[in-house]
């Protein structure tokens, strides 16, 4: 026959037990929250690359109904020019809520600044905006429309950036991701 006292001492838990329970249950939500951001930062890239890639149609777009030129993306605000293509997400924001800055230029002003992005330019982090020059901004993500250029060329990163091309209508888009990445896509144009 079974003591009443031994059926008492085996109901419950041991603290052991409740500690491991804790420890892996804390191991879990250490997990979640280590790969969250980076999903969110991803995610935002995403939006970004799809945003950069509507701007490269939106661009061969405009060359279309202005007989292959881009020159006037330069002489004026190239994102108002564009704007009526609807190359953006309807707000025309980027997934951090800050206005896209879109810059035309040529390739030669370009390799001028020593095929980088002029220095006011702006990455992208997940909270804030910070120029290259170390300052914050709120003014938006830029985007560059390098006219006269495509995505062969490589920075010191192994990243694509614009190199010069000689055709008629050849531009790249190039932008900056989260995480320091950036994002070129030429026109794709040979002729």
């Amino acid at each position: 026959m079974v003591s009443k006292n031994n059926i008492k001492s085996k109901k419950g838990f041991t603290i052991i037990e409740v500690v491991l329970v804790l420890a892996i249950a804390g191991l879990i939500f250490l997990m979640v929250f280590i790969a969250l951001p980076a999903l969110q930062r991803s995610q935002r890239n995403t939006q970004r690359r799809d945003d950069y890639s509507m701007l490269v149609t939106a661009v061969n777009s405009y060359m279309a109904s202005n007989n292959g030129k881009l020159g006037n993306l330069i002489k004026s605000n190239a994102a108002t020019r564009l704007k009526n293509s609807r190359w953006v997400n309807s707000t025309g924001e980027d997934p951090n809520g800050n206005p896209y800055e879109v810059t035309a230029t040529t390739y030669q002003i370009w390799s001028n600044e020593g095929s980088k992005a002029p220095s006011d330019a702006i990455v992208e982090d997940s909270s804030n905006s910070t120029r290259s020059d170390g300052t914050t901004s709120t003014t938006g993500s830029q985007v560059f429309v390098v006219i006269k250029a495509n995505c062969s060329g490589v920075d010191a990163n192994g990243d694509p950036q614009p190199a010069a091309d000689t055709a008629a209508r050849a531009f790249a888009v190039y932008g900056y991701l989260e995480g320091g990445s950036v994002f070129c896509q030429d026109s794709g144009s040979n002729n």
